[in-house]
């Protein structure tokens, strides 16, 4: 779903807007009286900012199209947003008791982390 205004939680999740399946998190600078962001969950930086709701959804907009653009000229992919996939660090001791923990219960370890990340966000 699209958005055209600021995520108004202020909750642990923050301020974000989305545009064409990418989020932008947005922070304001209460010294330089702006709002900036940057486009979470690829590597690519895509930055943009305004001093309005409507300007920095205005800019977050062009950026996420110059960026399609650009990787359309250049024949590169586009990164995506949050594809579902990522690696963790935690020590071994906590990484032994979590597989042995998912093999108890009859599940990859991969559900187990799935499972215990859905817990904690909603």
């Amino acid at each position: 779903m699209m958005s055209n205004s600021l995520n108004k939680n202020h909750d642990k999740r923050g301020n974000y807007i989305h545009y064409k399946d990418y989020i932008g998190f947005v922070e304001f600078s209460e010294e330089d009286a702006v709002f900036h962001g940057k486009v979470a969950g690829i590597k690519s930086l895509i930055s943009f900012e305004g001093n309005s709701v409507s300007a920095i959804t205005e800019d977050f907009h062009n950026a996420v199209d110059e960026y399609l653009d650009f990787c359309a000229e250049s024949g590169a992919t586009p990164e995506k947003s949050f594809k579902g996939s990522f690696n963790i660090r935690i020590g071994a001791d906590l990484h032994r008791r979590a597989a042995l923990t998912a093999s108890a219960r009859g599940i990859s370890l991969n559900t187990l982390v799935e499972d215990a990340i859905r817990q904690a966000v909603s």
